[in-house]
C-alpha cells in the first residue's frame, strides 16, 4: 500500500471523527499524520520493512499510528477505520470536501434533511431548502452551489505537482526502451499549467512498434483504452490517462511543439506562418511541399522569425510579439532563488523543530530563510502569542553566521477590520512580516480590499501571503479589486508572495503579469510545513515564468542584505 492511500485512509479517520463530535486532539492527530505522510519523500512499506520500529520516529507518527501504518502495509486495510466506517454514510465525507462545508454543516443538514450526498445537497440548495436552517441564509446557500460548481469544474483535473510526479516518471520508464532515441513530455504539464487534464508523452526512435510495446508494459498501466501505429492511450492505476505519440525525428520539434500548446498559441503562429507564405502543423514547417523546419523548436521559431519561447509563455498573451522584437524576458529559474521567506515550524503548525528546518535548508545551499510561525488568532494552526516569538528568537540567533542567515518573522493575520494580529511593538523587532488572510472569505469586494489594503499600509508589513487565499478545486479567490491592491502594494514597498503550496499556487501567473508592469515585486515562498515540501519551490517558480518574472522582480533571489534594506 503506497503512502497516498494510506494518508487518504488517515485523513477518512479524521473526518468521520470530526462529523461526530469525538476528540478534538485525536482529530487533529489523525489530520496531521495525513498530511506528513502524503508529503513523505520515503515509502513507509520501505521503511517499515527495514525497520518497523522507524516508523514511530516520523514526525506526527506515535506509536499508535506507527501500528495503524504497519497494519496497512501488511493487510491492506484497517480495523479501526472498517469500524468507523460501519453505517457511516459516505456522502458526507464528500460533502466534507465542498469548501464552506465543515462538519457542524454537515451533521446540520443531514439531521435536518437527511442530506447525504452531493446531489441531494444540490437538489436543496437550488430549491432553497437550506437558507432557513440555523446559521443560514441565502448568500450561504448560494456560495454552496458555487461551491459545487468548483468541484465539478476541478474534478476531470489533477494538481500540477501530480502531473509533475508521473510525467517525469513515465518519461524515465521510456528512456529505458533500447528503441527510444528521445522522449520528452508536453502538453499543459509542460506549460506548468495549475491543473493538468491528460498526460502528453512524446517519443522518437528506432521501432514505433517496441516503443508502443514498452509503453503499455509499464507497471502503472490499468487499462489499454487505444493502440495504434505510432500512438497509443492508456489509463493508469490513479484514473490518469496517458497518451503516447511516436513522431519522425525530423518532425520531433515540430510535434513537441504542437502538442506543448496552448491552442491559442499555435492558433496564433500558425497564422504567421501564413502571413509568410508557409504552412506549420505537428509535422513540421513547410513552404509548399518542401520542410523547412520542424526538427527541434528553436530553428520552428527562428525560421518564423523568432527568439525561442519558453513554453511557460505560450498562451498568446503577447509572447509573439515580444519574441519577434527579441523584448521577452529572462525568466526567472529555480538556480536564482537565494532564500525562502515564509517557513513554519512545530512551534505553530509545522512539522519539524527550528533546527532542523534550518540545517535542512543551509544543506540544500539556500543562504538564508525566514522563520514566520502563525499569530494567535490562528488557533486551528496553533498561532504563537509574544512570548512564544520573543522566546523563538532566542533560538534564532543561535543558528547565524556569516554564511547562513535566520530572519526573525511571522505570518500574521489580516483581521476582519484589517487591524493585524500582533501589536506593533513587537512586529518592529521583526526582520519579516508576512500579513495574510485566514478568516472571513466572504466578505464583499468593497470590504475585503479595504480590510487587505489597510493591512499593506501599515510600514510593518513586507509581504502580502497567498494574495487570493484561493484553495484549488475548494475555496475561489477571496473578493479583491486587485488592481487597487497592486498599486497599493507597489507604493508601499509591500512584495506579493507567490505561494508554491500545491493547493494555492498563489498568485496567480495573469496578476503576476499585470502587477510587474504596474511596479510591484514579489517573494516566492514555500509555506513550508514539512521539509518533504521543500521541492514545491518549484512551483512557485513556474508560477513566476508564467507570469513573465525575471530575477530582478523576485526579493527572494537578491542578497540578505539587499533585500533587508528595500523591506528597511
Amino acid at each position: 500500500m503506497d503512502n497516498k492511500t494510506i494518508a487518504g485512509i488517515f485523513d477518512e479517520i479524521a473526518n468521520i471523527l470530526e462529523i461526530k463530535g469525538e476528540n478534538r486532539f485525536k482529530i487533529l492527530a489523525y489530520s496531521k499524520a495525513a498530511r506528513i505522510i502524503e508529503e513523505l519523500g520515503q515509502d513507509l512499506a520501505d521503511i517499515y520493512k527495514k525497520n518497523p520500529a522507524d516508523l514511530e520516529k516520523l514526525p506526527g507518527i506515535g506509536k499508535d499510528l506507527a501500528q495503524k501504518i504497519a497494519e496497512l502495509i501488511n493487510t491492506g486495510s484497517c480495523a479501526y477505520h472498517k469500524q468507523l466506517l460501519k453505517g457511516f454514510p459516505m456522502g458526507l465525507l464528500a460533502m466534507l470536501k465542498i469548501r464552506t462545508m465543515g462538519p457542524k454543516k454537515v451533521k446540520l443538514f443531514y439531521n435536518q434533511l437527511g442530506i447525504d450526498s452531493l446531489p441531494k445537497l444540490r437538489q436543496a440548495a437550488e430549491e432553497g431548502k437550506l437558507q432557513n436552517l440555523p446559521r443560514m441564509g441565502k448568500k450561504s446557500e448560494e456560495e454552496i452551489l458555487r461551491a459545487l460548481d468548483e468541484i465539478e469544474k476541478y474534478s476531470s483535473r489533477m494538481p500540477l505537482v501530480e502531473a509533475l510526479n508521473i510525467a517525469p516518471a513515465i518519461v524515465d520508464y521510456m528512456k529505458k526502451c533500447e528503441s527510444v532515441k528521445r522522449v520528452e513530455y508536453a502538453g499543459s504539464a509542460r506549460r506548468k499549467k495549475e491543473t493538468v487534464g491528460d498526460i502528453d508523452i512524446l517519443a522518437t526512435g528506432s521501432s514505433a512498434d517496441k516503443i508502443i510495446k514498452f509503453f503499455i508494459d509499464y507497471q502503472e498501466v490499468a487499462n489499454v483504452i487505444a493502440h495504434g501505429d505510432t500512438k497509443s492511450s492508456v489509463i493508469l492505476n490513479t484514473g490518469v490517462q496517458v497518451d503516447l505519440r511516436v513522431v519522425p525525428e525530423k518532425s520531433f520539434g515540430a510535434a513537441f511543439h504542437y502538442f506543448t500548446g496552448s491552442k491559442d498559441h499555435n492558433v496564433a503562429l500558425r497564422q504567421r506562418a501564413i502571413d509568410m507564405g508557409m504552412k506549420v502543423n505537428e509535422y513540421g514547417l513547410f513552404k509548399g511541399k518542401k520542410q523547412v523546419a520542424g526538427k527541434t523548436e528553436s530553428e520552428l521559431y527562428k525560421a518564423l522569425g523568432l527568439v525561442y519561447i519558453p513554453p511557460e509563455l505560450r498562451e498568446n498573451h503577447g509572447e509573439i510579439e515580444a519574441a519577434e522584437k527579441k523584448q521577452l524576458p529572462h525568466l526567472v529559474e529555480m538556480e536564482d532563488i537565494k532564500g525562502d521567506l515564509h517557513l513554519h515550524t512545530n512551534a505553530s503548525d509545522g512539522s519539524h523543530p527550528l533546527e532542523k528546518v534550518f540545517k535542512a535548508y543551509k544543506k540544500a545551499g539556500f543562504k538564508y530563510i525566514a522563520i514566520t510561525d502563525h499569530s494567535p488568532s490562528v488557533r486551528v494552526a496553533g498561532g504563537m502569542d509574544s512570548d512564544g516569538f520573543k522566546k523563538q528568537w532566542k533560538e534564532i540567533e543561535k543558528h547565524n553566521d556569516e554564511n547562513f542567515r535566520v530572519l526573525k518573522g511571522t505570518e500574521c493575520d489580516i483581521l476582519a477590520d484589517g487591524s493585524l494580529d500582533l501589536p506593533d511593538s513587537l512586529l518592529k523587532e521583526m526582520d519579516i512580516v508576512i500579513a495574510s488572510v485566514h478568516s472571513r472569505f466572504g466578505m464583499d469586494e468593497k470590504e475585503m480590499t479595504e480590510r487587505v489594503i489597510k493591512a499593506i499600509k501599515n510600514p510593518l508589513v513586507n509581504i502580502l501571503g497567498h494574495p487570493s487565499a484561493r484553495l484549488i478545486g475548494q475555496r475561489e479567490p477571496i473578493a479583491l479589486s486587485f488592481k487597487k491592491v497592486f498599486e497599493t502594494a507597489a507604493k508601499n514597498k509591500v512584495a506579493l508572495e507567490i505561494n508554491s503550496q500545491p493547493s494555492r499556487m498563489d498568485l496567480q501567473d495573469i496578476y503576476c503579469k499585470t502587477a510587474k508592469e504596474m511596479g510591484c515585486v514579489f517573494a516566492i515562498n514555500n509555506d513550508m510545513h514539512l521539509l518533504d515540501e521543500m521541492d514545491n519551490l518549484q512551483l512557485g517558480v513556474s508560477i513566476a515564468r508564467r507570469g513573465w518574472l525575471g530575477k530582478r522582480d523576485i526579493v527572494n533571489t537578491w542578497s540578505v542584505e539587499k533585500l533587508l534594506e528595500f523591506f528597511a
